[in-house]
């Protein structure tokens, strides 16, 4: 088993840059495929970025594409997500998962192991 514990989440003004922290308890993250999710009110989940357990990245949908950055510290068992110029329309609940099985991280559902979520609120 994997315990996934986010962390970074808050209330900001648009414009500004948080940072948000995935910690893998249990075994080694890098042996899994990693990945954040978002869900804003009202809204299905989205896929917003993953490393692969190769270390290779990807990000999804255009409008993070050139704010956010996703990385990992694998001494740290912790995977990042950087998410700069922050929009009103990132306001959304963040969430990390991990797949053992490779190749489905960017689904928005369906994932081996979930962390418990981190509120980020953008305000304009």
């Amino acid at each position: 088993q994997v315990q996934l514990v986010e962390s970074g989440g808050g209330w900001v003004q648009a414009g500004v840059s948080l940072r948000l922290s995935c910690t893998a308890y249990g075994r080694t993250f890098s042996d899994y495929d990693r990945g954040w999710f978002r869900q804003a009110p009202g809204k299905e989940r989205e896929f917003v970025a993953a490393v692969y357990r190769s270390g290779l990245c990807a990000l999804g949908p255009d409008s993070v594409q050139g704010r956010f950055t996703i990385s990992r510290d694998n001494a740290k068992n912790t995977m990042y997500l950087q998410m700069d110029s922050l929009r009103p329309e990132d306001t959304a609940v963040y969430y990390c998962a991990a797949d053992l099985v490779a190749g489905r991280i960017t689904r928005a559902y369906d994932h081996d192991f979930w962390g418990q979520g981190t509120q980020v609120t953008v305000s304009s």
